[in-house]
C-alpha cells in the first residue's frame, strides 16, 4: 500500500489497522451523524479570493498563542482513551507536537498518566479537564500545576454523554467487551490485537490514583459525564484556583464566550465535540465568523477540520489555532508516531501551500481580506 499522503488516506489506512468497534469510536458521532457532515459542509462554504502579484516567496505558518510561538496554527487536541488506537499513545502524541512546535493537549480520559506525559516530553503541554466530581477535579488540577501544564483547558458540553449509536451497537466500553462479535474482530486485525496483548489493555491512565480509581467514576469517563450542577460559579472558582492559562472549551454561544471573558478566562474554544454531542446544532467555524475577543484573550475552534486550508480559514476568521483530535489518530492507527510526524509535516506544507496561493505569506497577518 502506497505511504498515505491526506488525511483521508490516512483515515483509510487506520480503517485496515484497526478493529471496527475501536474505529468507530474514534471516527463516529451522535445520532444519524448529521453534525459531523454539517461541520465539513461548513468549512468548505467558505472560500478564499486569492490576491496575487504579491511577494510569496517565503511563506511563515507560526503564530503565537498566549505568548509562545508555536510553528502552526494547530494544537494536538484532547482525546479519550487513545490507547485503543496504539499502545503509548498520549506518549507519542506528546513527543510529535513536540518535534512539531505545537502544544499538546493530554484528556482527563488520557490512557497515560499527567506525569507520565511529562516525564515523556518537555514541550508545551496543556490539560483538559473534565469535572467528574469536585474532588477529583482538584486533585488533577494540582497535578498538572506540579507538572507544569502551562494551560488548562476545561470541557464544558459533556454534562452527559452523546448517543454515539455506532459505540452502543459494538458494545465498546473499557475494559474492553470480548463478546464473539469483537473476539472475531480482533483476529481479522492480528497487528492491532498482538500489540495490545503485548503492551497491556488501555486503561484511564489519570484515575489510576487511589481517590480516582472507583469503577462508577471510570463508567462516567467513558460516557464523557461530568458532573451536571457545575456553574458559572464553578468556573469562577477554577479561574481563582487556577494560576495560569485557562481556556474553556466547548462553547455554542456567543453570550457564553462574552461571559467566559468576563470572568478573566484567557481563552474559549467554539465545539461541538466534533458533532460527538448535540447532534443538530451549529458548527463551530459558523459562531467563529461571528465572534470578536478581547484584546488579549484567544479564540479556538475544532470540529471537522482535515485539510491545512481549512485551518488557514479558521485563523483569517479570528481563531489563534485549532484543536485537531480524530486527525492525529487517524496517523497514529495508520502509521504510529511516524505517521503523526508525517500527518503534522504535511499539514504545515499545506498551510503554506494555500498562504502562498491566497496571496498571504505570514499566517500572522490573515485576516477575513482573504474571503471572497
Amino acid at each position: 500500500m502506497p505511504k498515505p499522503l491526506t488525511v483521508a488516506d490516512y483515515r483509510l489506512a487506520a480503517r485496515r489497522y484497526l478493529p471496527r468497534a475501536v474505529f468507530d469510536y474514534v471516527d463516529g458521532a451522535a445520532g444519524d451523524e448529521r453534525g459531523l457532515a454539517r461541520n465539513r459542509e461548513a468549512i468548505e462554504r467558505i472560500l478564499f479570493a486569492p490576491r496575487p502579484l504579491r511577494d510569496v516567496s517565503r511563506r511563515d505558518a507560526s503564530i503565537e498563542i498566549f505568548g509562545r510561538r508555536q510553528e502552526m496554527p494547530i494544537v494536538i487536541g484532547p482525546v479519550g482513551l487513545p490507547g485503543s488506537v496504539r499502545p503509548g499513545a498520549d506518549l507519542a502524541l506528546a513527543r510529535a507536537a513536540k518535534r512539531a512546535g505545537v502544544p499538546f493537549a493530554l484528556s482527563t480520559a488520557a490512557s497515560a498518566s499527567i506525569e507520565e506525559v511529562r516525564a515523556a516530553s518537555d514541550g508545551d503541554l496543556w490539560f483538559q479537564l473534565y469535572v467528574l466530581n469536585r474532588g477529583l477535579a482538584d486533585s488533577l488540577v494540582k497535578r498538572a500545576l506540579a507538572a507544569d501544564y502551562s494551560t488548562l483547558v476545561l470541557t464544558v458540553d459533556t454534562a452527559v454523554g452523546g448517543r454515539r449509536e455506532r459505540d452502543t451497537r459494538n458494545g465498546f466500553g473499557i475494559p474492553f467487551r470480548m463478546t464473539p462479535r469483537f473476539f472475531t474482530d480482533c483476529a481479522l486485525h492480528p497487528a492491532w490485537a498482538i500489540s495490545q496483548l503485548r503492551n497491556g489493555l488501555p486503561e484511564f491512565g489519570n484515575l489510576k490514583s487511589a481517590e480516582a480509581s472507583d469503577t462508577n467514576q471510570q463508567a462516567m469517563l467513558m460516557l464523557r459525564q461530568i458532573d451536571a450542577s457545575y456553574a458559572w460559579d464553578d468556573l469562577k472558582a477554577l479561574r481563582d484556583a487556577w494560576p495560569r492559562k485557562l481556556v474553556v472549551k466547548g462553547l455554542m454561544h456567543q453570550d457564553d464566550a462574552k461571559r467566559c471573558f468576563e470572568i478573566g478566562v484567557d481563552g474559549v474554544g467554539f465545539s461541538n465535540h466534533g458533532g460527538r454531542q448535540v447532534e443538530d446544532s451549529r458548527a463551530p467555524i459558523d459562531l467563529l465568523a461571528e465572534a470578536t475577543a478581547p484584546e488579549g484573550r484567544t479564540l479556538f475552534v475544532d470540529s471537522g477540520f482535515r485539510r491545512g486550508a481549512d485551518i488557514v480559514k479558521a485563523v483569517a476568521l479570528g481563531a489563534s489555532a485549532v484543536f485537531l483530535g480524530r486527525v492525529p489518530l487517524f496517523a497514529l492507527g495508520a502509521r504510529g508516531e511516524d505517521g503523526v510526524d508525517e500527518m503534522l509535516a504535511y499539514l504545515r506544507a499545506e498551510i503554506e501551500n494555500t498562504l502562498a496561493l491566497i496571496g498571504c505569506p505570514n499566517a500572522r497577518d490573515l485576516s477575513r481580506e482573504v474571503f471572497a
